[in-house]
């Protein structure tokens, strides 16, 4: 069956490589070979790729690069964290090595799953292009969100997400405990590719709600943060 797309698309733009997206490289490439060898489905490759990219590649949301550079699915693999966009940049990119094309997807969330520090830093809970994946698999776009590793999920008591090539996988409403976790506010659409200009420059006019967070680095462990804070949560 072929492929559906948007007027003025062809399923070339879901399968080439490009600056993002980047599947020519060397370790994209061997990534995708590795996880899905031996396997034979279309599915299954999809879902061997979700789980390759959502545990093997750390979220860290205090070490997040906001160059181009930053945003590529080799450079998520090369210091083996990343956050939302690049973790989902990495699983398009090697679900198109193996000739399953895929896209980008982007949304507005309002996020209950931080930190005190991060939070003080942005001065908002309101994420802005939340990115995850897209892959077309047997007739079907499924939404797929690799971003949280197992191990983070534990840290924060947060259900991991999994994913079977037919469902959505997207972010739950709340957390283990039953209470809130994170809410899609606004859809921005998908792309063939990641619309970096358009990211930066809607960041941009966030400004004044996020401070200096496009500049700066957070010091410490996101992970531990989340877990100290939960510790001291369920103390009371």
């Amino acid at each position: 069956m072929p492929i559906s797309h948007p007027p003025g698309q062809t399923s070339e733009n879901y399968l080439s490589a490009t600056y993002f997206l980047d599947h020519d490289s060397p370790a994209v490439s061997q990534f995708a070979v590795e996880a899905c060898k031996g396997i034979g489905g279309e599915r299954e490759k999809a879902v061997s790729l979700y789980y390759a990219v959502r545990d093997s590649i750390r979220y860290d949301a205090y070490r997040i690069d906001f160059s181009r550079e930053g945003f590529r699915a080799s450079r998520a693999l090369a210091d083996g964290y990343g956050f939302c966009i690049s973790k989902a940049a990495l699983l398009s990119a090697a679900a198109r090595h193996v000739g399953i094309p895929a896209r980008m997807g982007f949304g507005d969330v309002r996020n209950h799953l931080s930190t005190e520090k991060l939070r003080l830093k942005m001065k908002t809970d309101i994420f802005v292009f939340h990115g995850y994946s897209e892959l077309w698999i047997e007739g079907r776009w499924v939404k797929a969100t690799p971003a949280f590793n197992l191990s983070l999920c534990t840290k924060f008591g947060v259900l991991p997400l999994e994913f079977d090539g037919r469902t959505d996988s997207l972010f739950h409403p709340f957390k283990a405990d039953g209470s809130l976790h994170m809410e899609y506010v606004r859809d921005r659409g998908t792309f063939s590719d990641i619309p970096f200009d358009l990211i930066t420059s809607t960041w941009a006019a966030q400004r004044k709600e996020t401070a200096e967070f496009l500049d700066e680095k957070l010091d410490g462990d996101f992970g531990e943060d989340g877990a100290r804070e939960r510790a001291g949560t369920e103390r009371y």
